[in-house]
């Protein structure tokens, strides 16, 4: 499993997108079926994966949060932190954006070594940020279409565009060259329900607040990425571009 892998019980982690990108808008019924055509099957397969989470890795999450003190906690989030940094590097050096890059590998190093394989995020204190990007975005940011939505069976929120880049997240997973297969995929699980285990309050607020959770996770799962392709700062919508004198989304370009 990829990184993303946690997307099994991202419904609730996409909550805080939502509320970084300041609120969840509302999107045009014309305009869902056209982002989201396979809705009928994309609904049994959320149903499917919500009923999975609810019955083993939720679970998982809520004990593991209940044996784990939190510095093991924290130092076990940022090892697998640590990890995704290298991915994130390659990506950035596939976007030509070698200062980003260079921050990546500057935190691998530092993290790996003064940080302790990772376990202490020293880079982040020496003003060195994660970018955290990914195959998806990289295709996104050379202009690749999103595609459809989709919900993956036990990846969930997921599109045509996110899903070829899956396989690119894979062979940039440092887990994915240990020679041990058992012990990279016991690390793979661990991260999994550590990373469900982060998203247990926002999943809480999800369930009492979302009147469709279903609908509340795609727009939001969607406006994530776009964000994350224009690094938190994507093109207006093209009837908003027009009122406002700016730029429809096919004429801005890449992001910078």
């Amino acid at each position: 499993m990829r990184d993303g892998s946690v997307r099994l019980a991202t419904g609730a982690g996409l909550l805080c997108g939502v509320v970084a990108l300041g609120g969840c808008a509302t999107v045009e019924p014309s305009r869902q079926s056209d982002r989201d055509p396979w809705q009928g099957v994309n609904r049994v397969i959320y149903d499917f994966n919500d009923a999975v989470d609810r019955a083993i890795t939720k679970p998982l999450a809520q004990g593991y949060r209940a044996v784990t003190p939190l510095p093991v906690d924290m130092g076990i989030t940022n090892l697998f932190n640590n990890l995704a940094d290298v991915r994130s590097a390659v990506n950035n050096l596939l976007q030509l954006k070698p200062g980003r890059a260079a921050s990546d590998v500057g935190r691998v190093l530092v993290n790996s070594t003064i940080g302790v394989a990772g376990l202490f995020d020293v880079a982040s204190t020496w003003n060195l940020p994660r970018y955290n990007e990914d195959f998806g975005q990289t295709l996104g940011y050379w202009g690749v279409a999103s595609g459809p939505y989709m919900v993956l069976p036990f990846f969930g929120p997921s599109s045509a565009r996110d899903t070829v880049g899956f396989v690119g997240d894979w062979y940039a997973d440092p887990l994915t060259y240990s020679s041990d297969g058992g012990v990279a995929w016991g690390l793979k699980g661990l991260r999994l329900v550590d990373r469900r285990a982060d998203l247990l309050a926002a999943s809480r607020v999800l369930e009492q607040a979302a009147l469709d959770p279903y609908a509340f996770v795609r727009d939001a799962y969607l406006q994530r990425r776009l964000s994350d392709i224009y690094d938190g700062n994507p093109p207006l919508p093209a009837d908003e571009a027009d009122s406002d004198g700016g730029d429809a989304p096919g004429a801005a370009g890449r992001p910078e």
